[in-house]
């Protein structure tokens, strides 16, 4: 079966004003997120890929154009399954005030029971994501052949929960993995099971280095902003 390569929007102007995006229109790449975007067909010169599907939402239809301007030939699809996950009244609110809500500790310790107000559940976000994942790898091995790499660009929840798919953990572990803006994950698919072979890779360490402000200990919903 298939390799899927999964890339992580670039940083947006959401990710630096502290915001939780979801599918709030107009969320565009911020100009480090631009530069990310920028870098990706070199970052990825070495994979032949045989498709190209993302999110439909702007930061990632940017982030992943310059890959396509690079590639004229590379086939690129829109799936709104792997669209954000549906934050609903959240969506567009400074994360700093969420945190005190109650519901932002379910998301954090038991995100199996989180569903967010006039929004979907993160299990109802997971299935969704695992299901285009499933259909895409038999779409692109019938198409291209098992061996074949195909690109997915969505977004910090939906690419935990797919890697969290992918190692048979609970839901409710995911918050334990991070990937930043245009980090690359690869899961490379076999009959029996998937190995996950790559995890938020963005070649640049920089995030890992102290910082004057200590990192709080919940995950950002949505994903972090990586480096500063």
């Amino acid at each position: 079966m298939p390799t899927l390569i999964l890339v992580r929007h670039g940083r947006s102007t959401a990710n630096t004003e502290g915001l939780l995006a979801g599918w709030t229109p107009g969320v565009a790449l911020d100009e480090r997120g631009a530069a990310q975007a920028a870098a990706l067909p070199g970052r990825l010169a070495g994979l032949p890929l045989a498709e190209v599907v993302a999110s439909p939402l702007q930061r990632c239809q940017e982030t992943v154009r310059p890959l396509l301007d690079a590639r004229p030939g590379l086939r690129a699809h829109t799936d709104e399954r792997i669209g954000e996950c549906h934050y609903g009244d959240w969506s567009g609110r400074k994360l700093a005030e969420l945190k005190d809500e109650p519901l932002m500790e379910v998301v954090q310790a038991h995100p199996s029971a989180a569903a967010f107000p006039g929004g979907e559940s993160m299990r109802a976000m997971q299935t969704r994501a695992a299901e285009a994942v499933r259909e895409w790898n038999a779409r692109v091995e019938r198409d291209h052949g098992a061996d074949a790499v195909y690109l997915m660009c969505s977004h910090g929840d939906i690419i935990k929960s797919l890697v969290a798919e992918a190692l048979g953990l609970h839901l409710d572990l995911f918050q334990r993995i991070s990937v930043e803006p245009c980090s690359v994950t690869a899961i490379r698919y076999t009959r029996l099971r998937p190995y996950l072979v790559r995890l938020g890779d963005t070649g640049d360490f920089a995030s890992l280095a102290p910082r004057e402000e200590p990192a709080e200990g919940d995950a950002p919903v949505g994903g972090s902003a990586g480096a500063p």
